[in-house]
């Protein structure tokens, strides 16, 4: 499961940034799959695939079977596990991308507390495990430089009692720079940023002229939450057994037998 130093440093601050997640080959087919999906135009897409906007890539997860190993990639596949109790399942993902020169525009800060309620998410510690029953994976595929921009958290807000008031970090807004008493994580290519949704984040905005920030966006939650079914039947062709698996809804009670194994090959 997790590490010891990794429980720590997540329940201190809501966040863990791994260095290195990803292997060199792993990054290098994953990057060139991400620049395909980018590179083709619209008309040529499949089913289930575009942008709206340029910088939201839908199921992005879904268009090369590079991009979907990374749903149980190794470095983090545990840690997954032991946030949903070893009853895990994947919601959905996208890829993010802010283009070189393109959109700019900065993200507000946000939570699932504030946008959806207190009784909408759960962070608990029981019998010396992390239960976190909504929880995203940033998986990096391009590096952020410090002064790039990029994610900006709130350490230790996924524990926060009390509502954000609106005098503090700019009143949620950002712009270039980080408020004071936040943190602009600025990860490399192939490491991977995990945070619980209760955790107060949001972006600053993206300043290089000459290069993309590209990331994929995996969204995971225990079985019996997550919503309803959400993939479309074109989607659930292109995706291997083990996935599909992995993004059913199940009950309490039952155990994926995905979720039984510490290594997940996808088997087409």
């Amino acid at each position: 499961m997790m590490t010891e130093a990794q429980r720590y440093l997540f329940d201190l601050t809501g966040y863990l940034h791994l260095e290195g997640a990803l292997g060199e080959s792993d990054l290098s087919e994953a990057r060139a799959a991400a620049e395909r999906y980018i590179q083709t135009p619209p008309e040529d897409l499949p089913l289930d695939f575009g942008s709206r906007d340029g910088r939201i890539y839908d199921n992005g997860f879904a268009f090369d079977k590079s991009l979907e190993r990374l749903i149980f990639q190794p470095s983090y596949w545990p840690i997954v596990k032991e946030f949903t109790s070893g009853k895990p399942r994947f919601v959905r993902g996208s890829m993010l991308v802010n283009q070189a020169g393109g959109v700019v525009d900065a993200g507000s800060l946000h939570c699932a507390r504030e946008s959806y309620g207190w009784q909408s998410t759960r962070y608990e510690c029981r019998d010396g495990r992390i239960y976190c029953d909504d929880f995203v994976i940033f998986t990096y595929l391009t590096d952020v430089n410090p002064g790039d921009g990029g994610l900006v958290v709130v350490p230790g807000s996924h524990k926060c009692n009390f509502d954000r008031p609106d005098a503090i970090f700019n009143g949620g807004d950002l712009g270039d720079d980080a408020p004071p008493g936040t943190i602009n994580v600025t990860p490399r290519a192939g490491d991977a940023v995990i945070i619980s949704e209760l955790l107060t984040h949001g972006t600053l905005r993206w300043k290089p002229t000459d290069r993309r920030r590209i990331v994929l966006v995996l969204r995971y939650a225990p079985q019996y939450n997550g919503g309803g079914p959400w993939t479309t039947d074109t989607l659930k062709t292109r995706l291997s057994p083990e996935t599909n698996e992995l993004m059913a809804l199940a009950s309490y009670t039952e155990i994926k037998d995905v979720a039984r194994r510490d290594v997940v090959t996808l088997t087409v």
